[in-house]
């Protein structure tokens, strides 16, 4: 699950204004990619309510933060090492080049320690404080995004595959926190948002496609697969959404009132796919962007809504 902002637009003084290399509190801010938290936390949270037992004292507050803090510090942790190992790579992109570390404002060596320490302190919060399993997935997922998912992107476009299955984790972690196990329920919730992510990095690898190449990163195929290779990832996963966040309503546990925005929200997204997949336009990829930003979002909450 990844969207991040322009940062091209900043002041070029920005990347000078630290000399002593050690930072400072936004520069730090910066490096974890709140932007990106804020979908994960968001997905976290629906994965707790709807395994919550709203039968046995309903919603647990303490542990919701229990578990949103420690899902935040371990998503944090692995988006400063993300870009701990990315600096190089990062420094040859528009698009990143004013990053706290690639712009040289914060010393490798602090934000390496930096992610170190979020990591580690979220996965063992996350295991004294709400169970092993919802621990044990944080971890993996920060494993394989920064060992797998993140070098194979300078390999093969297929990043985007192997990526998403880290990336579809966070309700998991929240389905474990409140039940201790993971059910048929929570799969359902993975799924929607392992299919999500395709159409949603689409739009940002076609929008950044030039920074992707100029700094070495496959994340779309070099030749003429290229367009059919967007067209079917925007598609085909969109499409999929449908009936995926319609389950709900065929196993009889949804309302009308979720069943139709559902069917709306998928439909509206589907549409600024097809836009990406025929028209292969900037404008038509910031349109899924923000389709995309605002879809994940909404279906949660209308399934949140629809519990019982």
């Amino acid at each position: 699950m990844a969207t991040e902002p322009i940062l091209a637009t900043l002041d070029t003084a920005l990347a000078r204004r630290s000399d002593s290399g050690s930072g400072t509190f936004s520069d730090y801010w910066a490096l974890t990619k709140p932007e990106v938290n804020f979908l994960i936390l968001v997905t976290t949270f629906a994965g707790f309510y709807l395994a919550s037992d709203s039968g046995s004292g309903g919603l647990r507050i303490l542990s919701v933060v229990h578990t949103l803090l420690g899902t935040l510090l371990v998503a944090s942790g692995t988006g400063v090492l993300n870009q701990y190992i990315e600096r190089e790579f990062d420094a040859q992109m528009r698009r990143t080049a004013r990053r706290p570390l690639a712009s040289g404002r914060i010393k490798a060596s602090y934000v390496l320690w930096f992610g170190i320490s979020l990591s580690l302190a979220g996965t063992v919060y996350l295991a004294l404080a709400v169970n092993f399993l919802a621990s044990f997935l944080a971890l993996v997922t920060l494993l394989s995004y920064l060992f797998v998912y993140t070098p194979l992107k300078r390999k093969s476009p297929l990043c985007t595959l192997v990526g998403a299955f880290p990336g579809a984790v966070p309700p998991l972690i929240g389905w474990a926190a409140a039940q201790g196990r993971l059910q048929p329920e929570a799969w359902a919730l993975y799924t929607i948002v392992f299919l999500w992510q395709f159409p949603h990095f689409m739009a940002i690898a076609w929008m950044y496609r030039e920074d992707y190449a100029r700094a070495g990163y496959l994340v779309l195929p070099l030749d003429h697969r290229r367009d059919r290779f967007v067209t079917w990832q925007s598609l085909a996963p969109s499409l999929a959404l449908i009936p995926a966040s319609l389950l709900l309503a065929w196993n009889g546990g949804a309302s009308f009132v979720y069943s139709a925005g559902a069917l709306i929200l998928g439909s509206i997204f589907f549409c600024y796919s097809e836009r990406l997949a025929f028209r292969r336009s900037n404008t038509a990829a910031r349109q899924l962007l923000a389709a995309s930003i605002v879809y994940l979002p909404a279906i949660f909450i209308l399934m949140m809504l629809n519990k019982k």
